[in-house]
């Protein structure tokens, strides 16, 4: 509930407070008073959209304050709350617009985006009017409020829209993978192949080329190995033995002068050995076929015209090759894998659609609900022969079913019906309007709606029925009512005037509260005009009861 409004420096406002109540709000006054003005004020600080420039002229900046009271369970609570706020129980908007145009939005002293405030007010106000098109009026926003108004859970058909997107998106990427990857088919065949064929192994190139460098300068080295090796096996180790011999012999006599030259000698004969053994080994290594050294060189280099054709490292081959048998696979397996994404997309739409049709039936009675209780509100407000419908027709597929809905009247019986500003006068879309609000709004609570002059066109016996249903709408929220009408004026719990004053050459608007006496004197000038009678004041008590 909007509890009070604060305006400062805002067009021809120099300052204005004002404090609202419960139940049915109703400000009058002349006709360019400033009553718009209080409409521009408060969608300013909500942040609606509307007039570029609000500072009043010669002030630095205007700034408007809105103070809301939260209930238990008020929406607002949920947007404050993803925007990081604590949990209030009253809300403070206030917002600045300078005289270079920066505009500055502060919700309970914290400062915050236009875009929040936006999505917070949409919680908090509602204005409507002849000329509204922010929501009953806008066809596109009709199924939302069928859905309010039915009390629907869109959370399951909205999880199996994203279900049945996914599969689609999936079965799309794999078939497109597919196609691909078959383009190369051939590619893949002949390349697997020639790699399974040479199965080259890591590693494997560095071996060979090192094998290949020995083989190469063994010639030129076998000679001289087999030279050293002839001198260590010929006459190094017969010399060595023939030694130790001899000194074996006289070191019994040499009071062990000789047993040093002994350990040495034996040892040198454990590293002939050792040698011996090694230049051996060397040797049959050097000893091959050439044919082998042929056979080496053409596997090294198809080794490596295969990484070249590749564009790899010779070590890396196998991993290649590795790469390629998958994508031969995904094409093997192609066929079988796009069966079943068509399975699990065909499951996905089976049960999108029985939400959409549990939506679409939800959706059907809710309309007759909605229709009847049109009905009943249209009777009192004189438009007993009007029909109101509510169309459910099929319309695009989305995340919260397949329906369309518009509301469409018929004015007169055997009229065609069409859309609420196409068919219905000034007069008689204010009622329709009126009557569709009181349907729609249930139970919200702590909603604050708005009604701007939507008693114009109307009067007499007309007039004080549209005044009886907002009052009746008042009982379940918070009502402020912008009207011309005395017998609207004359129902309201709580009543302002609005007028112009000058002060000092320049023009201001100010809003004045109405005691009971003010109220007579008021709703009189709206009966009789400039000049307010004794007889039109006796018309205004007759009205205020």
């Amino acid at each position: 509930m909007l509890r009070s409004l604060d305006i400062r420096d805002v067009l021809i406002i120099d300052h204005l407070s004002l404090e609202f109540a419960p139940g049915l709000n109703v400000l009058t006054g002349e006709t360019g008073a400033g009553k718009s003005i209080l409409l521009d004020a408060l969608g300013f600080v909500l942040g609606w959209r509307g007039r570029a420039e609000l500072v009043r002229a010669g002030a630095a900046q205007g700034e408007v304050t809105a103070e809301f009271d939260l209930p238990a369970g008020h929406a607002a609570r949920a947007v404050l709350a993803a925007a990081g706020f604590p949990d209030p129980d009253e809300l403070i908007l206030r917002r600045v617009n300078t005289a270079d145009g920066r505009k500055t939005a502060y919700i309970n002293d914290r400062r915050v985006s236009g875009e929040v405030l936006r999505e917070l007010s949409d919680t908090l106000v509602e204005l409507h009017g002849q000329h509204d098109d922010r929501g009953l009026l806008n066809p596109r926003g009709h199924r939302n409020l069928l859905d309010d108004f039915a009390g629907v859970d869109l959370t399951a058909a909205r999880a199996a829209w994203r279900a049945q997107s996914a599969a689609r998106d999936a079965l799309m990427q794999a078939t497109a993978a597919l196609e691909r990857a078959q383009v190369e088919e051939d590619y893949l065949r002949h390349a697997v192949a020639e790699l399974d064929k040479l199965a080259p192994e890591q590693g494997e190139e560095a071996t060979l080329d090192a094998k290949r460098r020995m083989m190469q300068g063994a010639a030129k080295i076998r000679a001289d190995i087999q030279r050293a090796y002839a001198g260590l096996t010929d006459g190094g180790e017969a010399t060595l033995r023939e030694a130790m011999r001899w000194l074996e012999g006289a070191s019994d006599r040499a009071n062990g002068q000789l047993d040093a030259p002994l350990a040495a000698l034996g040892r040198a004969l454990i590293e002939l050995g050792d040698a011996q053994a090694g230049v051996e080994s060397c040797l049959r290594q050097l000893d091959f076929n050439p044919s082998e050294l042929d056979a080496m060189e053409e596997r090294l280099f198809a080794i490596r015209a295969l990484a070249r054709k590749h564009g790899v490292l010779a070590d890396d081959l196998g991993g290649f090759a590795d790469g390629l048998r998958l994508r031969l696979a995904a094409i093997d397996g192609g066929a079988a894998g796009i069966a079943k994404l068509e399975q699990t997309l065909a499951e996905a739409q089976r049960s999108f659609q029985r939400e959409a049709m549990a939506l679409t039936k939800a959706r059907r009675a809710a309309a007759q609900r909605l229709d009847r209780a049109m009905a009943a509100e249209l009777a009192p407000l004189k438009m007993e022969r009007a029909v109101f419908t509510t169309e459910v027709s099929l319309g695009e597929q989305g995340p919260e079913g397949v329906d369309a809905v518009q509301f469409t009247v018929a004015t007169n019986p055997g009229a065609p019906a069409g859309a609420l500003n196409k068919i219905a006068s000034g007069g008689e879309l204010s009622r329709f309007l009126l009557a569709l609000k009181v349907c729609l709004t249930g139970d919200t609570p702590g909603l604050t709606l708005i009604f701007d002059e939507i008693d114009r066109g109307v009067g007499g016996a007309t007039a004080d029925a549209v005044g009886r249903r907002l009052k009746s709408l008042a009982g379940q929220a918070q009502v402020l009512v912008v009207t011309h009408s005395p017998q609207v004026a004359a129902l309201g719990g709580h009543h302002w005037r609005v007028e112009k004053r000058v002060v000092k050459g320049q023009t201001l608007s100010t809003v004045v509260p109405l005691n009971p006496d003010e109220r007579i004197e008021e709703i009189g000038r709206m009966l009789s005009g400039d000049s307010v009678t004794e007889a039109a004041r006796e018309a205004a008590r007759a009205l205020l009861g």
